[in-house]
């Protein structure tokens, strides 16, 4: 951790930002102030409708062209940001300050080569020139630790893995060596290893940049690893300020409090993330039980891109064996790459096989081309719940429309007033109100989207529910709500769980087992905390030892937060 100057590069006093809407004006940043000296770390944050990237977009001077600076100022190095002409900006942008968006893909330009896109920036700020822009763009891709940089020059964004695209963007911010960096979000949807290293990698170059960082997250653990200082927002307020460590252990105000208790941490129980008032409505849930027959047994199941023998060819999944009982949780963990996403879309049947068995409910269903299950008996019966739930949406069907797609399609016997009451039912079980079925997913918080995706899942009352990381894009308060949920929903509704994350700690709260794979194939299986707390492998002990956790309190997953 660094010592900031007593002088602030970056200084944000009274900031208030406004965006018109058909509905009036709407204050999204109101009154803040906050600094960031030379060499520090600052963390901001906060849940989702916070302020937290529209801060940022302030300071860049890119809001939407719905925003505007409403009051207050922005002073960069004694350069007023808030009245400065787009002109200068162009310059500062990039040059002076650069940024890392939160999607990587979304940030890069699809059918242009990630070398030429270094370059561009390099050429852009005069930092090279046409003939040299290529050997320094090598150099940046080779500063952000890509293997084969000279090769990768070439590639586009679609043949990188979501770990390379994002040393990608931070090659591209840190190209013209920037005195500031904000990082807004720049680990989400990464697993734990990939995380660490793209988090060391922005430590380790800013530091030999002497550079000052704004990181901007909803992952506590995150902010406590690698922030001197820490800025909590709520609904455009700076409500609490202070140093990291002091900030966990003595936090003043009760949304800061709850925020912690929300973080899933290694003694945390499911119902211990809730704030009290959920805590106190939710339902009692037993302290055993009885595990039934084997609903999914997986024998051998292999999956090969392309021929073998060929250069390009890929074993994603080799001789993978297991089973899930009825009213069990199975956790399938492991990097970016390790076959989780491939072995849920083969189960799923959304992917031909390359040979095993996949028996569920006593039916093998892997001779069945994935192109004809969305007709089969037993497809009500196995259902998934998608990792981002806006992705997942059809973006000009309302709520009601997709709850009730499945229900229309495979029982179409039901009548129209049947379906619209059915999902009515739908909406009260995973709690989403009934006065938004009529909203278009951009009109729904992630919250509400997920409720949505798994409303839809559960219609037809499947046995077994496959999520994908289903709260990887969730705030902490948000994901501990949809967490308590699916418990619910298993215990009410007697489903099996295929759980996929990276989040170990999260896998603890809501699986019975855990499977962890690398490399196609199962290294290490076995009771979910006994795995976790003293794994047998390598490789498992490397994914825990990833995983960046906050300072211990006791607000954390046992105390009160009145």
């Amino acid at each position: 951790m660094n010592e900031p100057s007593s002088v602030p590069l970056l200084d944000i006093q009274r900031l208030s930002v406004d965006f018109a809407t058909r509905k009036g004006t709407v204050r999204a940043i109101d009154d803040i102030s906050l600094a960031v000296g030379k060499g520090e770390t600052l963390g901001i944050v906060g849940e989702s409708g916070s302020g937290k990237s529209v801060t940022s977009y302030a300071v860049m001077r890119i809001l939407d062209r719905a925003g505007h600076i409403a009051g207050g100022r922005i002073t960069y190095g004694g350069i007023p940001l808030h009245k400065a002409r787009e002109k200068d900006m162009r310059d500062i942008r990039g040059r002076e300050i650069s940024m890392i968006f939160q999607n990587p893909r979304a940030a890069l330009n699809p059918i242009r080569r990630i070398g030429q896109q270094v370059a561009d920036v390099l050429m852009q700020h005069s930092q090279a020139t046409r003939g040299n822009a290529r050997e320094k763009a090598i150099g940046m891709l080779e500063a952000v630790k890509i293997r084969d940089a000279e090769q990768r020059y070439n590639a586009y964004p679609f043949e990188l893995s979501g770990g390379m695209c994002q040393r990608v963007v931070i090659a591209i911010a840190l190209a013209c060596r920037p005195r500031l960096l904000i990082a807004d979000e720049p680990t989400t949807g990464l697993d734990v290893t990939t995380q660490k290293a793209v988090m060391d990698l922005i430590v380790e170059l800013t530091r030999e940049y002497n550079m000052s960082t704004v990181l901007i997250t909803h992952d506590l653990g995150l902010a406590a690893a690698y922030c001197d200082r820490l800025v909590v927002m709520e609904k455009g307020k700076i409500i609490e300020a202070n140093g990291a460590a002091e900030l966990f252990h003595h936090p003043r105000e009760r949304y800061t409090r709850l925020l912690l208790q929300a973080t899933p941490h290694n003694d945390s129980q499911i119902r211990d993330l809730l704030t009290p008032e959920a805590r106190s409505k939710a339902i009692r849930l037993p302290e055993s039980r009885s595990l039934g027959e084997p609903i999914l047994t997986v024998s051998n199941l292999r999956k090969q891109f392309g021929k073998p023998g060929d250069e390009s060819s890929h074993l994603a999944v080799q001789d993978l064996s297991f089973q899930i009982r009825e009213g069990e949780s199975l956790g399938l963990v492991g990097e970016s790459g390790c076959g989780k996403s491939t072995t849920s879309s083969m189960i799923m049947r959304l992917l031909d096989t390359s040979g095993g068995k996949i028996e569920f409910l006593g039916e093998d269903i892997a001779p069945v081309p994935a192109s004809k299950f969305a007709s089969h008996p037993l497809r009500g019966k196995l259902q998934m719940v998608f990792q981002d739930p806006t992705d997942s949406l059809n973006p000009r069907w309302s709520a009601a429309q997709s709850i009730g797609d499945p229900i229309h399609r495979l029982t179409p016997e039901l009548g129209r007033q049947d379906r619209e009451q059915r999902v009515i039912e739908l909406a009260g079980l995973v709690g989403l109100p009934v006065h938004l079925l009529d909203r278009f997913p951009h009109q729904l918080s992630g919250g509400q989207k997920a409720r949505v995706g798994i409303a839809r899942a559960i219609a037809l009352e499947p046995k077994l529910l496959i999520l994908d990381e289903p709260t990887a894009a969730l705030d902490v308060s948000v994901q501990a709500v949809v967490l308590n949920l699916l418990e619910d929903l298993k215990h009410r509704l007697g489903m099996s769980y295929l759980f996929i994350s990276h989040d170990l700690n999260v896998v603890r709260l809501l699986c019975d087992r855990i499977m962890v794979m690398q490399n196609g194939a199962v290294v290490e299986e076995g009771d979910a905390g006994q795995l976790l707390d003293a794994p047998a492998t390598d490789y498992t002990r490397t994914l825990l030892a990833a995983i960046p956790h906050p300072p211990e309190t006791d607000l954390m997953g046992r105390g009160s937060t009145a």
